[in-house]
This record gives structure tokens, C-alpha cells and sequence, in this order.
């Protein structure tokens, strides 16, 4: 599948490449803050992922298959090696990525997401979107008024209303294929572990999630024997937009 991504350098000297992967409702330039700090030192490539942002849409959405996206995303744009960011989903799809392909990253970087296997606990927002009969909706604050329903957190609310676009007769649109992320939630929430990668790697949780535990860095550390495991203070699953400045701040000294 051919990836939807942007790029960023501000150096056109720079040989080292940065690829970051964001997470489920999200799309590329979810981290375009942050890319662009490491735009003097790194060839940024911020993707959509499938079924996501501008990429294509497809029926098919498990780790394997964006793994495979991703390999072809290195090739088309002639990319030897890379270091990995990813967030949440994009940190699932980067560690299955350096499982089959470990000749090609740099370093892992894993944001608030372990190599295991997670409760689907996202339906309700899909199913919920699903239901929205958009040919009603003729302001995003309608959208808005629908989501609180459900969704009491505004910024949550702001976060999934981005993937909502005008089309050319000015009704609206999602950007996600909600049919496919609805049919494979269940293969997203799970992960095929058994694997190893043995270079450098850095997983970063937000203090207040409850998506690395504890109980996570057995495996982590036997997943990923040169692993680190870091945590952000105050911040929850979306930490690099809750604590943009230390997010940077570990990504940078890590690299």
C-alpha cells in the first residue's frame, strides 16, 4: 500500500532518517510539533497509516499488513535505515516492523504501549462514529454536541473530530475507514509476541495510563534485552501533546 506521508528536514545535509507512527483515530502530523524540533538533525517521514488520515482504505488493518506498509514505505523512498517513534497502534506496528526487518532501524522508540495483548477498548468511539448519521450534520460543533454523549473529555472529542473533512458539497466525510477498523478491532487489541529485537530501544508510558504496568517490564526487558523503559510525570496515553517539552526532552537524549 502506498502511504500518504509528509516530510520534513530543515537540513538537506542530514543522512539519518526518523520515521514516526501514530496511533489509532490519528494521522501523520499528530507529532508535526515535535517532528520538527528533529527536523535540523533527522529526514523526518510522518505516514498515515492505512485506513487513516489521506492513506489509502483498506479491508484488512492487523499489524502484519502495516508492518508490510511500512516495508514498502522504505523502499519506494529509498530508505536504508531508520529509527522508529511510535505511538499506541504505531508503537505495535514499529515492534512488529524490527521483528521482521531489524536490519532496517536504527533505534525503537515505543510510546505508551507493551508487547502483549490489550482488551478492545475502543469500540464504543467506533460504533458511536458508525451511528453518526452525517448527512445531518452541518457544523462541526454539531459533531461536537453528538460526541459529549458519550465522550465527556473535550480534548478526546477534538482529537477524533480532526478526522472530520468537508467534501466539495460542503457535507462531511470521516477520513477513517470505520468499517474496517470496526471489523478488526479485536486483531489491533492482540499482538504475536515470541520475538526478540536486540538493539536499542526505549519505551516512554505516561504516568497516569494504565497501558504499561509494572507487570510489563518482564516482558519488555525479555522482549527487547536492550530496552529502557522511561516515564512521563502527569500525562496519560496521549502524553506527547500532554507533556510535549519532556516527550522531546527523552526522544532527544535517547537518540
Amino acid at each position: 500500500m502506498k502511504l500518504f506521508f509528509r516530510n520534513i528536514s530543515k537540513n538537506t545535509t542530514v543522512t539519518k532518517n526518523l520515521i514516526i507512527l501514530h496511533g489509532l483515530f490519528g494521522s501523520g502530523d499528530n507529532w508535526l510539533t515535535i517532528a520538527r524540533r528533529f527536523s535540523e538533525n533527522f529526514n523526518i517521514y510522518l505516514p498515515d497509516l492505512r485506513n487513516h488520515g489521506q492513506s489509502p482504505h483498506n479491508n484488512i488493518h492487523d499489524y502484519d499488513s502495516m508492518a508490510e506498509d511500512l516495508h514498502e514505505f522504505f523502499i519506494d523512498n529509498k530508505i536504508e535505515r531508520a529509527s522508529l517513534i511510535g505511538h499506541s497502534m504505531g508503537g505495535k506496528a514499529s515492534m512488529k516492523f524490527a521483528f521482521e526487518y531489524p536490519e532496517m532501524v536504527e533505534k525503537l522508540i515505543v510510546v505508551d504501549i507493551a508487547p502483549r495483548e490489550y482488551q478492545t477498548s475502543n469500540k464504543y468511539i467506533v460504533e458511536m462514529l458508525l451511528k453518526i448519521d452525517l448527512k445531518m450534520i452541518k457544523t462541526r460543533e454539531q459533531a461536537d454536541e453528538l460526541l459529549s454523549q458519550k465522550i465527556a473529555n473535550k480534548p478526546i472529542r477534538q482529537f477524533i473530530l480532526k478526522n472530520l473533512f468537508r467534501n466539495d458539497d460542503m457535507s462531511f466525510s470521516w477520513k477513517l475507514n470505520l468499517k474496517a477498523l470496526s471489523e478488526n478491532l479485536s486483531s489491533m487489541g492482540g499482538f504475536n509476541n515470541g520475538n526478540k529485537f536486540e538493539k536499542e530501544t526505549l519505551f516512554i508510558r505516561g504516568e497516569n495510563s494504565n497501558y504499561i504496568k509494572d507487570s510489563d517490564y518482564k516482558l519488555i526487558y525479555d522482549t527487547f534485552p536492550k530496552g529502557k523503559i522511561e516515564t512521563i510525570e502527569n500525562a496519560g496515553h496521549w502524553l506527547h501533546t500532554e507533556n510535549p517539552e519532556r516527550t522531546y526532552h527523552i526522544i532527544k537524549d535517547f537518540l
